[in-house]
């Protein structure tokens, strides 16, 4: 029987101990026949308190892991009675696994929200904001576009009296 992806409900807030514990049970039990992978997605986010960006770890799914396993009733047990855990995703009693898809999905944006950094700014139409880094540093303006999936701005500054825009980073502007 191959091994798939199953999602485990934890207790939320403690999926990293929920994940050491079940790593330390697994090597004390020798369950690592049945378990291959355990993973608590998380993502790298830049936040910017009182305007000093700081690197964050956050989870993508709290409340959840991801574990690759083979499922047969004592694998079941022994992931279902484990240390902060409180249960499969799926049926009561037989857990339903990801499909290829999904599973492929999943572990793709968490190796891509580890590797890379998002800020977590969010930015409307319409605030004013003080350019804090880079050539336009301390022109104020107003936000005209917001791209999330960028992390950038598009900043109307007045240069000479006329409205200009300007597209800089989430990290580069503050809210006034």
């Amino acid at each position: 029987m191959d091994k798939k992806w199953y999602v485990v409900h934890t207790k939320t807030g403690y999926e990293l101990k929920a994940k050491e514990a079940l790593e330390e049970k697994i090597k004390n039990e020798n369950m690592g026949e049945y378990v291959e992978e355990i993973i608590v997605p998380m993502e790298n986010v830049i936040e910017i308190v009182k305007g000093k960006k700081q690197k964050k770890a956050k989870q993508i799914f709290p409340g959840y892991l991801l574990v690759k396993m083979k499922v047969t009733d004592q694998s079941w047990h022994f992931i279902k009675n484990s240390p902060y855990v409180t249960g499969f995703v799926g049926k009561k009693t037989k857990p339903i696994p990801l499909t290829e898809s999904e599973a492929e999905k999943l572990i793709a944006s968490y190796k891509e929200g580890k590797l890379s950094s998002k800020p977590k700014i969010e930015f409307e139409i319409g605030d004013n904001v003080r350019v804090v880094e880079g050539p336009f540093v301390n022109f104020t303006g107003t936000v005209d576009d917001v791209k999330p999936e960028k992390g950038k701005i598009k900043v109307l500054v007045s240069i000479f009296g006329r409205p200009t825009p300007v597209e800089v980073s989430f990290e580069q502007v503050e809210k006034i």
